[in-house]
């Protein structure tokens, strides 16, 4: 039988032993964009765990150990692989329900449930990744069960069996044989199960190898990653947005406002429909916006704000943050989100990084924005604490990343005081889109269905580096070599980021596009960006409107947005 007490140390050490190779199963990432690394988000995921295990008492029963376990993986899921990994763990938390201590049959039968749940949460599961690895586990523990095996035998099965999947999943996905690589959540997966074993069988609990400085400096870095910088430029003062009820007399396009506006300021986003015209712009003049708008018929709702004063404010309460953290050891948690009534009908949150991009998803309604994106993917803690910071009855969140969505997904049955809807965007541009979408006049299935579709009809560019060597999609890769991505697929290497930019954005256009936002990010100057804008503006047909917005985001040179 293995007791409550032997799962806890188990857990510790398995959360032990993928810490201490994470970075080799970051590396068998066959992609050469930088991403949110499968070792961190595993480690991450069930380091959550081996926090509250090393708080329980050894009298626990197995059922309190795999019930805190479950609990606290899933609220720091990270990433797809890391959401995957909590489930298999909820899975076995149903099945040692209730029980004192495990048997052969208990461990078989809730790692058995637990490859179910996991199974169940993936749309369209792939076979040659930790799916694979998880259901042919416990198939050989299942095996080694019906011959008679005890717990230990069992779960030495439950490794071979893993093991021997892992092997196998480049037979299953021809990218990882072509790579020459095994799967980076099938690898986490068995080192998690061998650091299990070693507990199970001598009781030795593995240690992660990391020296008290690296931990101190991977704590560090953790921070440096997901802080809030406030020193990005502004260059106009009013955040100014409203909606204006049309005139059904008034012909005149709304292309003509945006075109003025964008002679007044930056970030300009003009919406029409045959009854309204939503519009944000940043500017040194809103009075002239204002005026402008009052042509195509009434303000319906106006709101203008001071971005430098915000600025300002932030920035001082930022250098208090710091001098604080450089002289408090170790170093402060960010300040947690305070939980509010759910008094309004509708509220939103999104994950975004870059100061430009987070003032944007603000200015067009979002009550919270969570950090994160590519290389930083929140926790399923980290969108539950913004969605009950959220005063709504009715939450929305846009993870706007592929590698987020399954972690939103998880706070629906988390947040029992409201209802949380996911809209499943996986790129800003589609954020953006969805939340222009939005119709403060309609019902949430009616806005749902809206910015579904609005997140649809939008193409998205991606430039940024290569983060490694590599041989992907026949084209041979150097670490810093600029990347050009359509709709995530990679289609362009080039030596500068301007370059690529128009590459991507050129092969987008066609008759119908009407709108090209350039969002450009860190390590792009406001030169190059009109150099980009300049370019492709000689290129393209003179409908087209391309407007620049400063996203100050991470990771992507820029975000292109086609409409």
């Amino acid at each position: 039988m293995i007791l409550g007490s032997q799962l806890k140390n188990a857990i510790i050490s398995g959360s032990n032993n993928i810490s201490k190779y994470k970075k080799q199963i970051n590396e068998l990432n066959i992609f050469p964009v930088p991403d949110g690394d499968t070792g961190t988000n595993m480690s991450m995921t069930i380091g959550a765990a081996a926090e509250e295990m090393r708080k329980l008492e050894d009298s626990a029963t197995a059922a309190q150990v795999a019930k805190k376990a479950a609990s606290s993986m899933l609220r720091g899921a990270r990433g797809n692989s890391g959401v995957i990994l909590s489930l298999l763990f909820r899975g076995i938390s149903k099945g040692l329900e209730e029980k004192e201590e495990i048997a052969a049959q208990d461990l078989v039968e809730a790692l058995e449930l637990g490859v179910e749940e996991a199974y169940k949460a993936v749309m369209k599961p792939t076979e040659g990744t930790i799916l694979t690895v998880a259901r042919v586990a416990a198939e050989r523990g299942r095996e080694a069960l019906e011959l008679g095996s005890d717990p230990i035998q069992v779960w030495d099965a439950v490794c071979m069996g893993a093991a021997d999947a892992l092997e196998e999943t480049p037979e299953l996905l021809p990218v990882l044989k072509k790579a020459g690589v095994v799967d980076a959540g099938g690898q986490g997966l068995c080192l998690i199960f061998e650091g299990m074993l070693s507990v199970f069988r001598s009781g030795i609990v593995l240690e992660c190898g990391l020296s008290e400085e690296e931990k101190a400096e991977e704590t560090a870095e953790f921070f440096r990653n997901v802080a809030a910088e406030f020193d990005s430029e502004i260059n106009f003062t009013y955040c100014t947005e409203f909606v204006v009820g049309r005139d059904p007399e008034v012909q005149k396009d709304p292309l003509d406002l945006r075109l003025f506006l964008e002679t007044i300021g930056d970030c300009v986003v003009v919406v029409d429909d045959d009854e309204i015209i939503k519009t944000h712009v940043h500017t040194e003049n809103p009075g002239d916006a204002l005026q402008a708008a009052l042509q195509y018929g009434q303000l319906l709702t106006v709101k203008i704000e001071n971005m430098k004063e915000q600025h300002r404010k932030a920035a001082e309460e930022n250098e208090a943050q710091k001098a604080a953290a450089a002289q408090a050891q170790p170093q402060p948690e960010k300040a947690k989100l305070e939980p509010q009534e759910p008094t309004e009908e509708m509220g939103f949150i999104s994950v975004a990084a870059g100061d430009g991009l987070k003032s944007l998803f603000t200015d067009l309604g979002c009550a919270n924005v969570v950090s994160g994106g590519q290389t930083m993917n929140p926790s399923t803690e980290d969108l539950l604490e913004a969605v009950l910071a959220t005063p709504a009855k009715k939450v929305f969140i846009l993870p706007n990343n592929k590698n987020i969505i399954m972690a939103a997904e998880q706070t629906v049955p988390l947040a029992t005081d409201r209802e949380v809807i996911v809209i499943p965007t996986r790129t800003i541009p589609q954020g953006l889109s969805a939340m222009l979408a939005f119709d403060p006049d309609s019902d949430a299935e009616t806005n749902q269905e809206a910015m579904l579709e609005a997140a649809g009809n939008v193409d998205t560019g991606l430039v940024t580096f290569a983060a490694r060597d590599s041989e992907y999609g026949g084209h041979t890769i150097r670490h810093g070599d600029i990347l050009g991505l359509k709709n995530g697929k990679l289609e362009y290497i080039e030596k500068d980021p301007v370059s690529a930019c128009v590459r991507v954005a050129r092969s987008f256009a066609n008759k119908h596009t009407s709108f090209i936002t350039l969002i450009y990010g860190e390590g792009i100057t406001q030169e190059q960006a009109e150099e980009a804008k300049r370019t492709l503006e000689s290129k393209l047909h003179s409908d087209v409107e391309i407007t620049l917005v400063n996203g100050g985001q991470p990771v992507y040179f820029f975000i292109i947005s086609v409409e």
